[in-house]
């Protein structure tokens, strides 16, 4: 069995308006690369390169990706070292699980060369202890869709129980990136502790909306119930843009439109490429209205785990 390996793993877009840490899909660009390689010094060792990497720390503890091996090697008690090169294209602060796909990447990777001890469900576990160094939460609407694809429900995390979602035909995603960083942490401290009944029953409702009208492909369904009352009201203050961006979207034909993550990133729904397209289009146009270049990536739901380069 060889002592390396060499992973691309996917982006993603968590809370899904409605579905605040329990909703999440998996997106096909951008991606990160990390190379791994076993050997017997007992140490993890970090290397980066890439996109946005001056302000992520080596130090495996730290570190999302060296956090979550540590919990990985922990629960199978095995001493044995690592070293992991992250090449990021999935920029830090982006709100398209960075710091989840880091983290998926190195369990995934390592428990390949460690003959696949552990099945999907445990390496969720350990992925998500990495991706708390980061966010300060131990949520998996990020780290499930890349580690499993899809679109994925958490319905419960004691226990944890996963469970993907069917995915309409000819759904598209649009999702765009302004040159802009929001910090996770700090995105997540804002939140409010608590939420009105009222919300909590309408926000229920909306879940549940969402999802059958993912069962069903009623596109209307899943429209009217793209309403976030958790966390976007507070968030979108953190967008330069957000409303007019939002808009903008809707106007020319989107199902829906919200916050990707924490932001700054936002995504989209679509019953077609072309109307996708478009879409980011106005999206694009909407930031730069607000002082903001941004990058658009266009595809369906990604269904595709971590792909094994080599």
């Amino acid at each position: 069995m060889s002592n390396s390996i060499k992973i691309r793993v996917t982006g993603s877009v968590a809370n899904v308006s409605c579905g605040f840490d329990c909703l999440g899909y998996s997106i096909a660009d951008p991606t990160d690369i990390l190379e791994i390689t076993q050997n017997d010094s007992g140490e993890i060792k970090i290397s980066m390169d890439g996109i946005g990497i001056e302000n992520i720390p080596t130090i495996p503890e730290k570190n999302t990706a060296g956090k979550a091996v540590i919990a990985l090697l922990s629960a199978l008690n095995i001493n044995t070292g690592f070293i992991i090169k992250i090449q990021k294209g999935i920029p830090p602060g982006s709100g398209i699980g960075s710091s989840a796909s880091s983290a998926v990447g190195a369990v995934f990777g390592v428990n390949q060369l460690l003959g696949s001890p552990l099945n999907p469900d445990e390496l969720l576990v350990h992925a998500m202890a990495g991706e708390a160094v980061a966010s300060g939460g131990f949520h998996a609407d990020n780290v499930a869709p890349i580690l499993l694809g899809g679109m994925v429900l958490i319905r419960s995390y004691e226990p944890l129980d996963i469970i993907q979602i069917p995915i309409p035909v000819n759904l598209w995603s649009t999702v765009i990136l302004p040159n802009y960083t929001v910090n996770t942490r700090d995105a997540r401290e804002m939140l409010p502790n608590s939420v009105a009944l009222k919300s909590a029953i309408d926000q229920a409702g909306n879940l549940a909306g969402f999802t059958l009208g993912f069962v069903n492909s009623d596109f209307a369904l899943i429209s009217r119930s793209m309403e976030d009352l958790f966390a976007e009201p507070v968030r979108q203050e953190l967008i330069p843009g957000y409303k007019s961006v939002k808009k903008s979207a809707l106007d020319i034909g989107a199902i829906g439109c919200g916050i990707s993550g924490s932001g700054p990133a936002m995504f989209a729904f679509s019953k077609e490429r072309e109307t996708a397209e478009n879409v980011g289009n106005e999206m694009k146009n909407a930031f730069m209205k607000a002082g903001l270049s941004s990058k658009v990536y266009i595809s369906t739901i990604n269904q595709n785990k971590p792909e094994i380069l080599d």
